[in-house]
């Protein structure tokens, strides 16, 4: 699936989409320059999702937990800054990636060895005109 979005209001309907078209899925990964977009859609999704909490990203905190109306938890993750695969422990990154819960996960490179069942999203900036949204279902052991 791909999307192309030429105003930030234009998320929203994608959000539902996405939302209804990886309905099996619990966990996305968000690749993307800085600036690229990859929070403001992970706040649409979230709203999708019924979250009343302020979204914002989780750069410094590297984790943020956010309530649903029902009372189940999404996490937001930023691993923009962790340098080691290792420093994901330190974290408690596998008890959130196998919670059950919904996991949106910017900069997930250094944990690509963990990531089953997911949904690689990568947003690109194309000459100041909007963003280029690329969706990939990727199951766990095939290719």
């Amino acid at each position: 699936m791909y999307a192309f979005v030429y105003r930030e209001s234009d998320l929203t309907k994608l959000a539902e989409e996405v939302l209804k078209t990886y309905s099996g899925y619990k966990v996305f990964t968000f690749e993307g320059d800085l600036g690229a977009g990859k929070t403001s859609f992970i706040k649409v999704l979230c709203k999708q999702l019924n979250i009343q909490d302020d979204v914002s990203s989780p750069t410094f905190s590297l984790v943020n937990e956010y309530e649903r109306q029902n009372g189940d938890a999404i996490f937001h993750m930023d691993l923009y800054r962790l340098e080691e695969e290792h420093e994901l422990l330190n974290v408690g990154f596998e008890d959130y990636l196998y919670s059950g819960s919904y996991c949106f996960i910017e900069w997930p490179a250094i944990a690509s060895s963990y990531y089953e069942d997911h949904v690689h999203v990568k947003i690109e900036i194309i000459a100041n005109e909007g963003r280029f949204l690329t969706f990939e279902a990727k199951k766990y052991g095939s290719s």
